[in-house]
């Protein structure tokens, strides 16, 4: 079980102070993470305009940079067809990255999924296949990628919580139905962050937390920034 970081994401900059932005920006915070307890990262690389980018210019330098500030720590980088809205576009900048990753995440709900996952095993990346709703894990299962995948990332975003229960319930079923044994790292957004990282802990899943996922820590407070929120969650763990 581990507490990832996910520092940044595709929030606005206007959604905390703290948010990192730059390559200097997020090395820094990820060494303050790594020091609060959290055992990997996730990061969205940024364009020098500020905007997410999978263009190897912007995810080159950020990989590089988190190496020289956290070595030996796993990177991990997201894949959403949102960041370069095209499909073609995402492939060719995933072939052109020269500080690869350690993994990916790649959206099952995206209709890409299955030769976005096939660049990035090509390239010796390692794939978090991400489950957002009972149909996405159907669609891991029917690819037949389920058991070639570095892990499973289930990640909820309803905000009503018997709902967000709900959701996740099914996936595990749709995952233990299949036979597909993969390490399983559990996560909610915004509202449900904290209920989230409590299930995953008392399942012995993995989880994240970070700015991409909520600023606020269990007691409703608004985080300095990622390392308060890695520190809570690693306290959850401890107290499971």
């Amino acid at each position: 079980m581990i507490v990832q970081a996910c520092i940044n994401g595709a929030r606005p900059a206007d959604f905390h102070p703290a948010l990192p932005l730059d390559p200097g920006a997020m090395a820094r915070d990820a060494a303050a993470s790594m020091a609060a307890g959290a055992a990997e990262l996730h990061v969205h690389a940024r364009g020098a305009d500020g905007r997410e980018s999978l263009a190897p210019e912007a995810m080159d330098g950020t990989v590089a940079v988190l190496r020289r500030a956290c070595p030996g720590t796993l990177i991990g980088v997201s894949t959403g067809a949102w960041i370069e809205k095209d499909d073609l576009r995402t492939l060719v900048a995933i072939s052109g990255w020269r500080e690869l990753p350690d993994y990916a995440s790649v959206n099952l709900s995206e209709t890409a999924a299955p030769v976005v996952m096939e660049s990035l095993r090509q390239r010796g990346i390692g794939i978090e296949a991400g489950l957002a709703s009972i149909a996405d894990a159907e669609r891991l299962v029917g690819l037949d990628h389920g058991g070639r995948v570095l892990r499973v990332l289930i990640e909820i975003s309803e905000q009503a919580l018997d709902e967000a229960f709900a959701v996740a319930d099914g996936i595990e079923t749709v995952l233990e139905r299949a036979s597909i044994r993969r390490s399983i790292l559990l996560h909610g957004e915004n509202a449900t962050v904290w209920p989230f990282v409590e299930r995953a802990a008392a399942r012995k899943f993995s989880t994240r937390v970070g700015l991409e996922d909520g600023k606020e820590l269990p007691d409703g407070a608004v985080a300095d920034g990622n390392a308060a929120l890695v520190a809570a969650a690693v306290g959850i763990y401890r107290g499971a």
